[in-house]
């Protein structure tokens, strides 16, 4: 499932996510949603614990240019549920420019 088409009509965010975000990977709650809506490239990562709600990374830039990666739940109504986000790798990075 490269490559897959995602609409995502919200998002879903726990308090001790956005503190992760921050503390350990120095990202902002602001930065994931520009990520969300600057047209990102989506990767199925793995079959979630539950039917119907798969785990996908979104690779992408934010307003100001980061190149970030997030990663989510995938809900049935459309919804994301934040799970982690992190600067992409410089080999992500690279593989992200060539698509």
């Amino acid at each position: 499932m490269k490559g897959a088409r995602l609409k995502i009509s919200r998002i879903i965010w726990f308090d001790e996510i956005i503190a992760k975000l921050g503390a350990k990977h120095g990202v902002y709650q602001q930065e994931v949603i520009e990520l969300l809506s600057n047209k990102p490239r989506f990767r199925f990562v793995e079959k979630g614990h539950r039917p119907g709600e798969n785990v996908y990374a979104a690779l992408g830039r934010t307003d100001a240019g980061r190149h970030l990666i997030a990663f989510f739940v995938y809900k049935p109504d459309g919804s994301a549920l934040i799970l982690s986000g992190r600067n992409m790798t410089p080999a992500e990075r690279k593989r992200h420019e060539k698509k």
